[in-house]
């Protein structure tokens, strides 16, 4: 029954793209696209809910379409349910807020035939059974977010950004494409299920972690598989970043769990050093890379680069304590992990559609353009800065919790026999805490430049409060990041169907703790409370403000602001984001990013202003994919010959290519 609810709500989504391109560009086009697909997500969403707390077993359906006298094979368990959740939350409070910001979109056209076929796309990756079906879904959902990100085609960085994502995401589908290749065996195992049963050796599941971990984690931004990334999420509407951003990479981290826990049988104690080691690179290059970025949109696509570093901590741990038999410690691992792939896609969501309503207010994403919008946009500027404080994983909202258990997985490493474990975890937990305090003061520079001080351009003076659909849905992301922090046992709870069905085990359960605190290992060791600590900050800041109030002097006394030495009122003398990062790139970039400061100070006489101009380079584009692209430039030039070749000269390349392929053959058998 949920199966086919959930399927229903699929097609319907995939019919709405039809009806859009007949509709044509009308606001009741965008009221039905987006208002169909908020109502057939929050179904769908339902329906997922109840199958993962309600702990139902797994529905299966084959459809006569695919593959010939196959079919498509189409599933939901415990797995496909928490990331259908995470799927069509997303997808309900993108339509929710695209709602009001699509009123504006100058590209409607070009937007709304793909996004519910975006958003079906994603729904059929998580509940495919089969490995064609799989490949297929994920193209699909590929290919309708690449023409997402096309919408504004006509501005060139657009083009170079659809272009890498497309390029990518083809490596990405060609390595998940080799993997299930080499689970399906010489004989063409073809569902997952049987895939299960084959129990491949130890050499051929590293080479599946390998390929999954290339493929899955192109699409999920792992460094230095990231490239795309940084560009095509700003490049698409803002809903649609929120969308790619907070949801589509946690489908990719869906394709790793699916591969590496349930296909790739048992794993080697040295695969979590693999995962490990890219996961704290990425955690720590992830934030260093936001923390260097004036465009707003671009530093939170930096920021998802770095959280999902964390959430492949967790799952990193979780192989090697799951490798040793530690089921309690692979568990409080596996759920740290899957805690944070909810939390990131709540808030990171939140983040980018507080940034949309802000480009729509002002039409810049330069925070360099920005500032003092706390006045022209407090409801923005409040749920905004809920987002801040989430993702910088402080108490009380949920980017706490979820960071919280991944440290407390970390401390268990010591138990751990081998020696390469027992030196990289501390080392990657190192790693996480620096990430940590980059990131939050990385959001201290987003949210003080974007909000605070004074408009630095015309059109930050003249923004205006975003409408009331795009409030409502941001409220809805801030109000569960609340709730996810406050009370975070209950989101515990309802995965431990998912931690017991691939880690075999689970953590105890924690909504029953006395004042919902909850205890990863033991009372003696940690415990976090965050209802309680919500409590104590509310009471301790109101009776803060109130004794200021009640004993302060009634004498009013008025005084020029601080102006830090500066009398000029000029915007200028402000902080600007290049001179916020300042102390940290010097500290990091001319290692990280090679980094150079030039200034410019012009000669006696010469009225014009002296400038600080900071060089960044990107080493890992400049190292592994610029040689890439002159290669593959040169190869095509010279392959381009192949199409003038006479008829006579094709049919000698063509027998000369079957006779070696026929003697490769040969060899090989």
């Amino acid at each position: 029954m949920t199966l086919t609810s959930v399927l229903a709500c699929a097609a319907v989504l995939l019919a709405l793209g039809p009806l859009a391109v007949a509709l044509g560009h009308s606001r009741v086009a965008t009221r039905l696209v987006y208002g169909t697909s908020m109502v057939a997500s929050a179904v769908s969403l339902a329906a997922a809910i109840v199958h993962l707390i309600g702990a139902v077993v797994p529905e299966s359906i084959t459809l006569p379409v695919g593959v010939p006298w196959l079919g498509a094979h189409l599933r939901i368990d415990a797995l496909s349910a928490f990331f259908l959740l995470v799927v069509d939350l997303g997808a309900m409070s993108a339509s929710l807020f695209a709602l009001g910001y699509g009123r504006h979109e100058t590209a409607a056209g070009r937007v709304l035939p793909f996004y519910p076929a975006f958003l079906a796309g994603m729904t059929l990756v998580v509940l495919a059974d089969d490995a064609f079906t799989y490949l297929l879904s994920w193209e699909f959902m590929s290919l309708t977010s690449w023409a997402l990100v096309m919408s504004h085609h006509r501005v060139p960085d657009n083009v170079r950004a659809g272009y890498v994502y497309l390029v990518m995401a083809s490596f990405g589908t060609l390595a998940l494409l080799l993997a299930f290749g080499l689970l399906a065996g010489p004989d063409g195992l073809y569902t997952f299920s049987q895939m299960r049963g084959a129990h491949p050796s130890a050499a051929l599941g590293a080479l599946v972690l390998i390929l999954a971990l290339v493929g899955a984690g192109s699409k999920a931004g792992l460094v230095p598989l990231h490239v795309w990334l940084p560009l095509a999420h700003p490049a698409a509407p803002s809903h649609v970043s929120g969308l790619m951003s907070g949801v589509m990479t946690k489908v990719a981290v869906y394709g790793f769990l699916r591969i590496v826990f349930d296909l790739a049988g048992e794993p080697s104690w040295w695969w979590s050093i693999v995962v490990l080691a890219f996961a704290g690179v990425t955690t720590v290059m992830g934030v260093l890379y936001a923390l260097m970025q004036h465009d707003l949109k671009r530093l939170l696509a930096y920021h998802t680069v770095e959280n999902i570093g964390i959430i492949f901590i967790g799952l990193g741990l979780a192989l090697a304590f799951k490798t040793f038999g530690m089921d309690f410690a692979a568990a409080l691992a596996f759920t740290a992990a899957l805690l944070h792939v909810f939390n990131h896609s709540l808030f990171k969501s939140l983040l980018f559609f507080g940034a949309g309503a802000v480009l729509g207010a002002t039409g810049e994403r330069d925070m360099e353009h920005l500032g003092g919008l706390i006045h022209r946009m407090p409801q923005t500027a409040f749920v905004f800065l809920i987002g801040c404080v989430a993702i910088s994983a402080l108490p009380p909202l949920n980017g706490f919790v979820s960071e919280w258990l991944t440290f407390q997985a970390i401390l268990l490493s010591p138990q751990l026999p081998a020696w390469g474990l027992k030196l990289l975890v501390p080392a990657v937990g190192a790693l996480l805490a620096l990430a940590a305090a980059l990131a939050a003061a990385c959001f201290v520079k987003a949210y003080g430049v974007t909000f605070l001080g004074r408009p630095r351009t015309r059109a930050a003076e003249a923004a205006a409060e975003t409408d009331r659909y795009s409030l409502a849905a941001m409220m809805l992301l801030a109000a569960l990041c609340l709730f996810a922090g406050i009370l975070p046992g209950f989101f515990i709870d309802a995965l431990a169907p998912v931690s017991t069905a691939l880690i075999g085990a689970h953590m105890p359960a924690q909504s029953g703790s006395q004042w919902f605190s909850i205890v990863p290992i033991a009372a003696s060791r940690s415990s976090y409370d965050g209802l309680l600590v919500f409590m104590f900050m509310i009471i301790s800041g109101t009776l803060a403000a109130s004794a200021i109030h009640r004993l302060a002097s009634d004498r009013l006394r008025r005084a020029p602001a601080w102006d830090c030495g500066y009398p000029d009122v000029s915007p200028t003398t402000q902080y600007s984001a290049t001179s916020f990062a300042q102390p940290i790139r010097r500290v990091f970039g001319t290692v990280v990013f090679r980094a150079r400061e030039h200034v410019q100070v012009p000669p006696p006489g010469d009225t014009r202003p002296a400038r600080l101009i900071a060089e960044l380079h990107d080493l890992i584009w400049d190292a592994i994919y610029a040689p890439l692209v002159v290669g593959i430039g040169i190869a095509a030039d010279r392959l381009n010959r192949l199409q003038f070749l006479t008829i006579r000269q094709f049919l000698t390349l063509v027998f000369c290519t079957l006779v070696v392929l026929l003697l490769v053959l040969a060899v090989w058998s």
